[in-house]
């Protein structure tokens, strides 16, 4: 396929594009610019997005990205316990503060990710017409670790959600999904942008303790 191809093709889609992939699409990008910021707003438009998500990725291609539209589900459960997490207050203080993982908490993600990473990829060729299996149960497993770190504000959160984006990327353009294709380049600009603020914070916070 030529360059000119790709093009016509990429423009055709993004034409046909349905409303509620508009929405999901600038509510999940708002969504990751205020995790950046290590904002509270992160969660209700991150909800937003990630159920309209689900919703596209069940009902509007064909046949159905079962494993995202399954992780979209798991998102907007994993929002609302984030959100929780973060508005808790101990002394005046946040319970998570940004952070990096113990090697416990790093070996259990690691664990995590291998576990559903096997678990979805049999569900997927076993139970459902999902024709990338291995693709799409390699971006939902790392959601998934990513998603549980994020709700502890944990560092290596971004790294995971790297490791997803770049997976993600070609598997949307296989699926057509153009505007969701772009969302998940932005996202992978973002999470390495979010990585380094969220480092910076981390340093930041253990100065002024130092300080003290």
């Amino acid at each position: 396929m030529s360059l000119s191809e790709i093009y016509h093709l990429f423009i055709q889609n993004i034409r046909e594009t349905k409303w509620p992939e508009w929405v999901s699409t600038f509510t999940q990008i708002a969504s990751v610019l205020y995790a950046r910021k290590n904002n509270i707003l992160v969660y209700p438009t991150g909800i937003i997005g990630v159920l309209l998500a689900a919703y596209v990725y069940f009902f509007l291609i064909h046949p159905p990205l079962y494993a995202d539209a399954s992780l979209n589900i798991y998102y907007f459960a994993m929002s609302v316990y984030g959100w929780y997490n973060w508005v808790q207050k101990k002394n005046g203080d946040t319970v998570y503060p940004i952070s990096w993982c113990s090697k416990k908490e790093l070996s259990f993600g690691i664990g995590f990710f291998f576990l559903f990473w096997a678990l979805i990829y049999f569900v997927l060729i076993q139970f459902t017409n999902s024709n990338t299996p291995i693709l799409d149960s390699l971006v939902s497993s790392s959601a998934i670790t990513a998603m549980w770190w994020m709700a502890k504000r944990k560092i290596e959160n971004w790294l995971a959600w790297i490791f997803s984006n770049i997976i993600a990327i070609p598997l949307n353009f296989y699926k057509g999904l153009m505007l969701f294709t772009l969302m998940y380049v932005l996202f992978l600009l973002l999470a390495w942008w979010g990585y380094t603020e969220w480092k910076k914070k981390y340093k930041s916070a253990h100065s002024e303790l130092q300080k003290e």
